[in-house]
Parts: C-alpha cells; sequence; structure tokens
C-alpha cells in the first residue's frame, strides 16, 4: 500500500529536514544541500513562498531516488493539504492535529504525521489513522516525555521535532523516538548563503545517525 511504503521509506530516512526559506531559490538550494550531505527526508514547509511549485520542482528532480523523501510541513488545512500532495509531497506534517487533514491524506493513502504534546492529542490522532505523531515542541517535551509516552502508548511512533541537535540525538533515539525532526541546527549556514556549511553540517548528522543505527 502506498502510505506504508512511503511511511517505511520516511523512517529509513532516520532524519527529517524542516527547511524554510525567504525564496523558491533559498528553499531548493537548501534541499540540495542537505540531501548532498546524506539526509534524504526533507519536509518543505508552506511557509515558503509559493510552496507548491517548489515542492513540484523537487518532485521532479528527486523522485527516481528511492531513498529521498519529499514532503510538506506547516500544513494547517485540508486545501493546503490536497495542493501539496498534488504537486508530489509524500508525506504531510503539521504543527497541530486537524483531523479534516487526516482525513485527505487518508483519502489520498498519503501518511500524516501533525504535531501534539498532551497524551489526548495524541489518542485524537492515533484514532484518526495517523501512524507516526510529531512530538512538538520536543524542546519543551524533551526525551523523558517520549519514555513516559511508552507506558501508555508502547507501540506508539513518534518523531521529535524542535530541539534535535548533533549533541542529543542519541539521546532521544535511546528514549525511544522512531525517528527526529532537525532544523536550523542543522540548516543554519542557509541564512547566509553558505549552503557548503549545510552539507557539512548534513554529512555530521549522517554519520551521527548511522553510528546509533549500527549500535541499536
Amino acid at each position: 500500500m502506498q502510505k506504508y511504503d512511503y511511511l517505511n521509506r520516511l523512517i529509513k530516512t532516520n532524519c527529517v529536514v524542516v527547511v524554510r526559506g525567504n525564496d523558491a531559490a533559498e528553499a531548493v538550494k537548501t534541499v540540495d544541500a542537505v540531501i548532498a550531505g546524506g539526509i534524504t527526508g526533507i519536509e518543505l514547509t508552506f511557509t515558503v513562498p509559493h510552496a507548491d511549485r517548489v515542492l513540484d520542482q523537487l518532485s521532479e528532480k528527486y523522485g527516481d531516488r528511492a531513498d529521498v523523501l519529499i514532503g510538506a510541513g506547516t500544513v494547517l488545512d485540508p486545501a493546503t493539504a490536497r495542493l501539496a500532495i498534488i504537486a508530489g509531497a509524500k508525506f504531510i506534517v503539521s504543527p497541530s492535529f486537524n483531523a479534516d487533514v487526516a482525513k485527505i491524506c487518508n483519502l489520498y493513502a498519503i501518511p500524516y504525521t501533525p504535531g501534539c504534546l498532551t497524551p489526548t492529542e495524541i489518542q485524537t490522532a492515533l484514532e484518526a489513522g495517523v501512524d507516526l505523531v510529531k512530538i512538538f515542541p520536543g524542546s519543551v517535551a524533551g526525551p523523558a516525555m517520549i519514555k513516559a509516552l511508552h507506558g501508555p502508548f508502547p507501540q506508539l511512533a513518534v518523531m521529535p521535532t524542535g530541539g534535535v541537535s548533533l549533541n542529543n540525538l542519541e539521546t532521544w533515539f535511546d528514549a525511544g523516538v522512531t525517528l527526529v525532526g532537525a532544523g536550523n541546527n542543522l540548516t543554519a549556514a542557509a541564512k547566509t548563503g553558505d549552503y557548503a556549511g549545510v552539507t557539512a553540517t548534513a554529512k555530521k548528522y549522517r554519520a551521527k545517525l548511522d553510528a546509533i543505527m549500527v549500535s541499536k
């Protein structure tokens, strides 16, 4: 089934990078730099101007690579979700749970990963067919919350976003996350046009992630 093919491919990336940008060109260059560094899960946010066109461009560029998965982030409503899916998004991420977005994603067999911070929100998302929950903001929740959540929700697949860095990657995975979401800690160099710096940082993340996966 398409949904679970995308979901499994997403999990295999170990890390989804949240890509923002002041314009389409900056976003595309950032994505290229991240992928060049070996991190192949990309969440292009809909705060990027003309994000649907950027998604279409990236989907065409990387569509033949099984290891690369391009999705859409900051999706707040079903209209945006549908626009992203038509443009080629292989997964949808939101900062919060939206039942109508869940329905659209289920209709098109696309994984939906909403941001949740409480057990009530998590249960609501699971009941709506969500397979991977984004714990957001991760900097507020912390790894200890992941361990606590696996008590009542032992099968919960989680992706913390916010507060994930090179220094605490191992701590998150030790706590039981399925994969992580990385943002400014990885892509900061793009703000000054230093895309080589983004690639260098992505390579450090990839090396650290590979070492963690080997040890598990």
